[in-house]
C-alpha cells in the first residue's frame, strides 16, 4: 500500500513541476538505463521540450529505477515506464496511460526509425488528442520496408489521423449539442462530423512519408506506420544490440516478457 502511495506521489511531484516555466537547454540531453540484459544510452531532442523535460525529471524522481519492460514485440518495439510494474507493486485496474499525460508533440522531422524513443499512449477512440503518456515510452526495433509496404504505411498514418480528427470532432458537436439544449439527433451529429472532416481534408494536402525518411526505413528500418500520431522524442545512441537482446526474448500471449526485465538505474549523462 505504501508503494502505490509512494509512486503516485512521485508523480504528482513531477507533474507539478511540469506546469512550471522552464527555458529549453540548448546542450543535447542523454540518459543511460542500466538494465538486467545491458545498457542503453538515449539522446533527448530539444524539438521536443515537453517530452524532454518531463522525461528527465522522472529520471531524477528515480521513477524508471526497478520497472519493468512490460511489453516487448519482436521486430516492433520494446515498452517501458510502467512505475506500477516495480518490485512488489500490486497493480490496480487502472495505468498511467490514462492517470497522467501530456501533450502530443509531432514533428515532421522526427520519425519512428530503428532505435527512435517514443511516447506510448492510449488509443485514438478514447484520446483522439493523441496525448503521451507521461511515464510510459518505447523504443522502436522495426524492420526494414519495401516501397509497397511503405505505401501501405502511408495509408495506415492517414487513416489514423482521419479517425482522431473524426473523433475529435464529434466530441465537440456532441458536447455543443448537449450545452446549448440542442435536440439533434445522433445520427445527424455524426453527419456533421463526417462532413466537418472531410473539408478540413480537403483544405490539407495528403500525407505523404517524406523522400529521406523513406530512405532511413528503406536502409535502417523503423516503423512507418505511427508517424505523426505518437510523438517521437529521442533516439539511441548506444546499446541498440541491448535492445534487440531484450526484443528477442520469451514473452506470454499478452506480450509481457516470461522472466521479468528490469531498468536497474536510469540516470542523465554527459556527453
Amino acid at each position: 500500500m505504501n508503494n502505490k502511495r509512494n509512486v503516485f506521489i512521485l508523480l504528482a511531484s513531477v507533474l507539478f513541476c511540469i506546469s512550471c516555466s522552464t527555458t529549453p537547454g540548448k546542450k543535447d540531453s542523454y540518459v543511460e538505463f542500466k538494465t538486467t540484459l545491458g545498457s542503453i544510452t538515449l539522446r533527448l531532442y530539444n524539438e521536443t521540450p515537453v517530452h524532454r523535460d518531463n522525461f528527465i525529471r522522472l529520471v531524477n524522481f528515480h521513477v524508471f529505477d526497478d520497472v519493468t519492460f512490460h511489453r516487448v514485440i519482436k521486430d516492433f518495439m520494446i515498452q517501458s515506464g510502467d512505475p506500477e510494474t516495480k518490485t512488489g507493486y500490486v497493480k490496480p485496474n487502472n495505468d498511467t496511460l490514462t492517470t497522467y499525460t501530456i501533450p502530443a508533440e509531432f514533428n515532421p522531422s522526427l520519425f519512428h526509425k530503428r532505435g527512435a524513443l517514443a511516447a506510448a499512449r492510449e488509443g485514438n477512440d478514447i484520446n483522439p488528442e493523441m496525448r503521451s503518456s507521461g511515464t510510459q515510452f518505447y523504443i522502436v526495433q522495426g524492420i526494414k520496408y519495401s516501397d509497397e509496404t511503405l505505401k501501405q504505411a502511408e495509408e495506415r498514418i492517414r487513416n489514423n489521423k482521419k479517425q482522431a480528427m473524426y473523433i475529435n470532432i464529434l466530441k465537440h458537436l456532441s458536447d455543443s449539442n448537449s450545452a446549448s439544449g440542442s435536440t439533434l439527433k445522433e445520427s445527424e451529429i455524426q453527419e456533421m462530423a463526417s462532413l466537418r472532416m472531410f473539408e478540413k481534408m480537403a483544405s490539407e494536402p495528403e500525407y505523404l512519408i517524406p523522400e529521406n525518411q523513406k530512405e532511413v526505413y528503406k536502409t535502417l528500418g523503423g516503423v512507418p506506420r505511427l508517424d505523426e500520431t505518437y510523438t517521437v522524442f529521442g533516439e539511441v545512441v548506444d546499446g541498440m544490440d541491448v535492445v534487440d537482446l531484450i526484443a528477442s526474448v520469451k514473452t506470454n500471449a499478452k506480450d509481457k516478457p516470461e522472466t521479468d526485465i528490469r531498468i536497474i538505474k536510469a540516470r542523465i549523462v554527459r556527453k
